[in-house]
């Protein structure tokens, strides 16, 4: 079960104009299950897109690159899951081109106009004639209202469909944003074994929105982790239709630069905090806040290390107040002249470490009640200066091993 997560309500969902998606059963991996997604952009449409960081990335990352290099407007995105399409070589790539040139015809467009984007089991061979014979279908089911459909349609061992909508008033016109992803193992930043698309009908400068893409990334899909490992198919697309009346967004800097890229941050956190919640077995969903640290990167260190411990997530799952296990994670984070002296460790209002050592205070009825939690904070103060980061990740239960030792079954 997820953690605090409800499926989504299509009808909350806002469409995007300019943005119609269609959604088909292609026989990808199983019968009688939406494994196709569509996406079709107005013309005009301005397209971005952060990937893993992954060297063995799958043959749609390496294509998606080359198409957003390339210059030509991407006029299409094509999702499917249950293959990877990972580590397949050559003929893996062979087989992305096709599905891409498939579309194209059927679109009238140029395959370089394309996105691929897959999703499911590595060093399988991509079943394209399958995928090929249900585009016709997914095109035929192409409507605006389709958000809920699509987040289903993207799934592979989630639980959930995840999908938000926000919107805003940008002078005297309302601006939408809405966004899908998929995802519930194999994560880590850099990014994790996720898909995540967002779209805004805002009108935001095309030469900005790769900054925009970049900087929504760090600010959540590049803050969670649920086992530590970084896959091979990691992929964040934003999408800009500019149909909004208002005035173009040429900078961040500005109050309605700074509206915008809240609203969209607000949803991309919420999708990338929705994987963590329907993370694999979890039951619990943490956030590890870092405060007190000289530089951003020595915060995200000390998170990142308390983030993937394994026995810092099993003692969650345990609900074991085993506390010092948070402090060892501090210490080997790699600061090399930490000084533990100057180490505060809160849980929620808890407060168990001081200056080193334990709080006198502290008693471990008190770190239990707040381990039993279904949400729970963990804080730890370095004493080093002002810096500050926040990642988000889950505890480690027996049911993520027989997941994963079950996946291809």
């Amino acid at each position: 079960m997820p953690v605090n997560l409800q499926p989504p309500v299509a009808a909350e969902l806002r469409p995007i104009a300019g943005v119609r998606i269609g959604v088909a059963e292609a026989g990808i991996r199983k019968a009688a299950r939406k494994d196709l997604t569509v996406f079709l952009l107005d013309e005009g449409t301005s397209v971005a897109g952060v990937f893993t960081q992954n060297r063995f990335c799958a043959a749609p990352v390496q294509i998606s690159r080359a198409h957003l290099a390339g210059g030509l407007p991407i006029r299409a995105l094509l999702v499917n899951t249950g293959n990877a399409n990972a580590g397949t070589g050559a003929d893996g790539m062979v087989r992305a081109h096709a599905t891409c040139i498939a579309l194209a015809r059927l679109l009238d467009i140029a395959p370089a106009q394309v996105l691929p984007f897959s999703t499911g089991v590595i060093m399988e061979p991509l079943p394209h004639e399958r995928l090929i014979a249900a585009l016709p279908a997914a095109l035929a089911d192409a409507a605006p209202d389709h958000w809920a459909r699509a987040a289903e349609g993207i799934m592979t061992t989630d639980t959930v469909p995840k999908a938000f909508s926000t919107q805003l008033r940008l002078g005297a016109a309302t601006v939408s944003v809405t966004g899908i992803s998929k995802g519930a193992g194999m994560i880590r930043p850099n990014m994790a074994t996720m898909l995540g698309f967002l779209a805004t009908d805002a009108c935001i400068a095309p030469a900005l929105l790769p900054q925009i893409a970049h900087a929504l990334a760090e600010a959540s899909f590049n803050r969670i982790t649920i086992d530590g490992d970084t896959s091979t198919n990691d992929s964040f697309i934003v999408l800009a239709t500019h149909k909004a009346q208002h005035a173009p967004i040429t900078s961040l800097e500005s109050a309605e630069g700074q509206a915008l890229f809240a609203a969209l941050r607000e949803v991309a956190q919420k999708l990338a905090q929705a994987i963590v919640r329907d993370g694999e077995g979890a039951t619990k969903f943490i956030t590890v806040r870092v405060e007190g640290g000289r530089d951003a990167e020595e915060c995200r260190k000390v998170a990142y290390a308390i983030a993937h411990s394994p026995l810092v997530k099993t003692a969650f799952y345990a609900s074991d107040p085993n506390l010092g296990r948070i402090l060892a994670a501090v210490g080997y984070a790699g600061i090399a002249d930490l000084d533990q002296g100057g180490i505060d460790l809160y849980l929620d209002d808890v407060h168990v470490a001081q200056q080193g050592g334990r709080h006198p205070d502290y008693r471990e009825e008190d770190g239990q009640r707040v381990m039993q939690q279904s949400e729970i904070t963990v804080r730890v103060r370095l004493g080093r200066g002002t810096a500050a980061e926040t990642v988000w990740t889950c505890d480690l239960s027996h049911e993520y091993v027989s997941i994963n030792a079950d996946y291809r079954s």
